[in-house]
């Protein structure tokens, strides 16, 4: 069995396949997640190239980003070669990304399709690990007014008061709201208290003039829309 010493490091591979020069000859869209990651974490630990050592932690979370994104500093550092200092240098690399996707969406600032709020709420709550409720509020032209939390609850729901979301609303002056929420299981079909909620606010806000434009519900980056589905 080849023992650990004798296997090639990065600074043994060609210099166009190290990530950090591959990224500066190459471009960064000729790096995998394993190599970036690599980038990230400096090196790897006894056994792994910091590559390697990128790889076996993408595969331990489904090669999915997302799911990296909800690991903790200490579930990182179960990984052997992931000190404190890397593991939270991978956190804060990938919140810096989830906080750029939602800068994007701040400056588009008039709601059009069930995407735009898509990426809206995702940019929120996507890689949640626990059930949220938001709204967005809309002015008579589809622009945004305000996006606001209105629940927090575990993995498997939340309580949701149309009394807070309808005073949120008026106190905005709001014309309109689109309803989202997360599902940490990554299913996004509604369960049948999704539609009674749903139901329940559309009605609401029929009696009072606002709108329920849809209800997305956010799922492993993917997403369900009430309204696109005609079940709103």
């Amino acid at each position: 069995m080849e023992n650990y010493e004798n296997r090639l490091t990065i600074k043994n591979w060609a210099e166009e396949d190290r990530p950090r020069e591959k990224l500066m000859l190459k471009g960064k869209n000729a790096l995998s997640d394993s190599e970036l990651l690599a980038i990230l974490l400096g090196s790897g630990n006894r056994y792994d190239s910091a590559v390697e050592l990128g790889k076996k932690i993408l595969k331990n979370v489904n090669d999915s980003l997302m799911e990296l994104s909800r690991l903790s500093v200490t579930e990182l550092m179960e990984f052997p070669g992931i000190g404190e200092a890397k593991a939270i240098t991978v956190i804060a690399a990938l919140e810096l990304g989830r906080r750029r996707n939602e800068s994007e969406v701040i400056s588009r600032e008039k709601i059009a399709c069930s995407r735009d709020a898509f990426e809206i709420f995702h940019s929120k709550i996507g890689d949640q690990p626990y059930e949220e409720f938001w709204i967005i509020l809309l002015n008579k032209a589809n622009k945004v007014i305000q996006k606001c939390s209105i629940s927090e609850g575990g993995v498997s729901g939340t309580v949701v008061d149309p009394k807070k979301i309808f005073k949120i609303a008026l106190d905005h002056h709001a014309s309109s709201i689109i309803l989202g929420h997360n599902h940490p299981s990554g299913n996004i079909q509604p369960s049948e208290a999704d539609k009674k909620i749903t139901k329940k606010i559309r009605d609401a806000g029929m009696m009072l003039d606002v709108a329920v434009l849809d209800h997305l519900i956010i799922g492993d980056g993917g997403y369900y829309s009430f309204a696109d589905d005609g079940a709103l």
